[in-house]
């Protein structure tokens, strides 16, 4: 046996075998790693082609977002009371040619280079010239420098990918101009916006409220809530522009997001320095719904007009001897009685809300309106001021009335039959020193609970309730007592209307070292004097009471549409809370609510009522007279609610009654009091005239 080098064999085709071999698991390896690869490619483009493309776009491009169409807010008759209309803006997204910069080698700072700032200068000489001659006479004229800083240069306003706006309200002139020399102005876009508009009747200004730029509202809670959500960049579609109309006050404000939209949004790719591109893609805004006020136009306006007679009237005519030259301001709620709906809301003197559109507002205009753009019926802040500084919330006065009697009767104090004997003064505190008189010294004698509220007993509240509720509840729980009671009706709380800014008035009754005592706190608060509520408060308590202490919410808003007219939502009626009293102790206060007021001498309706006078010192201690109002009407089945408050006005029933006459008499015109409106109601034929 040979165990030397071993020869192939003779044949040969041994060795054509292993050749072979290999070449087929070469193939046959090669063929699974491209399988392999295939199988990862698929992956990546249909399992994970999404996510990559987010990523890519979240890191290579930008969001900037296109403005909606803000809804319409309507009257109840469907009148537009704030609207927009579509104009067209011109943008300018910078390019490097704009913005290139040169580092000082000395200093460290940089600067625009020479280039960039000629080529700057140049284009905003040009655009100033272009606006010069086909722009509108009536349009603000535009310096160099003021496109220049609206250019923003510097990107001290705005990132370098956001397009600059440079001009909004083009002529059509303009627009074909800028059209045809697209080419002449690289980055120039020409963007459909919307200018807002309101009555110029001035319907309810306070109420509807206005709106400003998103730039200018960083201390807003709600919008810096927003600006929270933008960082996230998870939802285009929300995103603000920094020049966009948002709701400031009011309904504007309150209905903000059912009102703007949703704003669309250009994706635009970026360069490393934060530069635009090009525009990658166009999502197109959806316009935004349409808000239906419960606010009758017409009850409205009447109710503004009488304010404003009546304050002037009170200016010029003497009552007991005196005439009201500080009586500056007014305000008014209409509450329907069934339904919750406002139908007025008026704070006078108002004014008109267009100032708010313009791109500025002047100094001057801003003195003008500075006390009075803010809604008096819910807020003392920036809601007028009468000749000696009050403000629109005032003490209730004798108004307090039928609700101190209620507690009287529920508390045990008295009943319907009982009597009280009216002196006239009433004595409290240590030792008896303090003492409260009835208005003008009158003494009634023999009183029932309702001939308490009918001639407007101080001391009847102050010996049958306030010092009885401090006896009952030893040391401070019979202001917790009384406090409780106020609340039910709508006293001391948000009446739960949703506006803006709504004050729940101002508790002075828990002040002890003020009032001098728990006792004194409950003694003034009895009649009137110790609690500052606002006019819608009023309006809800007076409606509670015509509801028979179901506490009902002021709907200022029916319905919400969208833009092509479809109910999105529907606003019903809304019980926020009920108190169960003795149906007898309703009968005696809805009785006791009749005081004469001459101003509805002539009403066709039966209706309850009660006047208040409530006093407040000025800043020389001097005591002013409120006037103060409310009612419901009918007696029985009641449809409206009224409150009314002037400042500085006097007796309220020869101030603020006369006010909520002319309302009463409005509803009954466009809806009426009996359920008939009188507007459909064929006048009577005269007699002469058919002969």
């Amino acid at each position: 046996m040979s165990f030397g080098k071993q020869l192939p064999p003779a044949d040969g085709k041994s060795s054509k075998h292993s050749v072979g071999l290999r070449l087929n698991l070469f193939f046959f390896g090669t063929f699974f790693i491209f399988c392999i690869i295939i199988v990862r490619l698929a992956g990546l483009q249909f399992t994970e082609g999404a996510l990559l493309t987010e990523e890519e776009i979240k890191r290579d491009t930008k969001f900037v977002p296109l403005a909606a169409m803000r809804g319409i807010i309507f009257a109840a008759g469907g009148e537009q009371i704030a609207y927009s209309t579509p104009v067209e803006s011109l943008y300018l997204t910078l390019n490097k040619e704009y913005t290139a910069k040169t580092t000082d080698k000395v200093t460290g700072e940089t600067s625009l280079t020479e280039k960039a700032k000629n080529k700057s200068n140049d284009l905003a000489a040009r655009l100033v010239a272009e606006f010069e001659k086909y722009g509108s006479a009536d349009a603000p004229k535009l310096t160099q420098q003021d496109v220049l800083d609206l250019l923003d240069l510097d990107f001290k306003k705005y990132l370098g990918y956001v397009p600059r706006r440079i001009k909004a309200g083009l002529t059509s002139e303009e627009i074909a101009y800028f059209m045809e020399h697209k080419d002449e102005y690289p980055g120039i876009t020409i963007v459909e916006e919307s200018v807002r508009h309101y009555d110029k009747d001035t319907v309810a200004v306070q109420t509807v409220g206005f709106g400003k730029p998103f730039k200018s509202t960083e201390d807003i809670a709600m919008y810096k809530n927003i600006r929270s959500a933008m960082k996230d960049n998870s939802s285009p579609g929300l995103m603000y522009k920094t020049e966009e109309y948002v709701g400031f006050d009011g309904l504007e404000m309150q209905y903000q997001r059912e009102l703007r939209g949703e704003n669309g949004y250009q994706v635009i790719s970026v360069t490393p320095q934060n530069m635009a591109e090009k525009v990658e893609q166009t999502v197109p805004p959806v316009k935004g719904n349409n808000i239906w006020m419960t606010i009758n136009k017409n009850v409205q306006m009447k109710t503004e007009q009488a304010i404003l007679d009546q304050i002037k009237w009170l200016h010029t005519n003497a009552v007991q001897g005196e005439t009201h030259p500080d009586a500056l301001t007014g305000y008014a709620v209409a509450m329907e009685v069934e339904t919750g709906n406002i139908v007025a809301m008026a704070s006078m003197p108002d004014y008109d809300s267009n100032v708010w559109t313009k791109d500025s507002l002047p100094t001057s205009v801003w003195n003008k309106i500075m006390n009075n753009h803010l809604n008096g019926t819910i807020t003392s802040n920036s809601s007028g001021r009468s000749g000696h500084d009050f403000s629109s919330l005032v003490f209730l006065g004798s108004t307090i009335k039928p609700l101190s009697v209620l507690i009287g009767l529920n508390e045990g104090f008295f009943n319907t039959s009982s009597t009280y004997p009216d002196v006239g003064i009433t004595y409290f505190g240590k030792d008896d020193k303090s003492s409260v008189r009835n208005s003008s010294g009158h003494v009634y004698g023999k009183l029932y609970p309702a001939d308490a509220i009918k001639q407007s007993s101080n001391v009847f509240m102050v010996d049958m309730v306030g010092k009885q509720l401090y006896k009952k509840y030893l040391g401070d729980k019979g202001v917790e007592v009384w406090d409780e009671y106020m609340k039910k009706f709508g006293l001391g709380v948000s009446t739960q209307s949703g506006l803006p800014g709504e004050s729940p008035g101002q508790i002075n009754y828990t002040d002890f070292k003020a009032a001098g005592s728990s006792q004194a706190a409950l003694v003034y608060a009895s009649f009137g004097q110790q609690g500052s509520y606002t006019t819608l408060q009023l309006a809800q308590y007076a409606t509670t009471l015509a509801n028979e202490g179901v506490r009902i919410k002021p709907q200022l808003v029916s319905k919400i549409t969208d833009a092509q007219g479809k109910v999105v939502k529907e606003f019903k009626k809304e019980v926020l809370n009920s108190v169960t009293f003795d149906k007898s102790f309703w009968r005696e206060i809805k009785q006791g609510m009749s005081s004469k007021v001459s101003a509805f001498d002539d009403f066709p309706y039966d209706f309850a009522r009660k006047t208040g006078t409530s006093e407040k010192t000025d800043r020389k201690n001097i005591n002013r007279d409120n006037g103060v109002f409310i009612a419901f009407a009918p007696r029985e089945n009641p449809k409206l609610a009224v409150a009314v408050v002037i400042p500085e006005g006097g007796f309220g029933s020869n101030s603020a009654a006369p006010v909520a006459r002319k309302i009463f008499d409005a509803y009954d015109c466009e809806y009426g009091l009996a359920g008939v409106p009188k507007k459909n109601i064929p006048p009577v034929a005269d007699p002469v005239q058919e002969q």
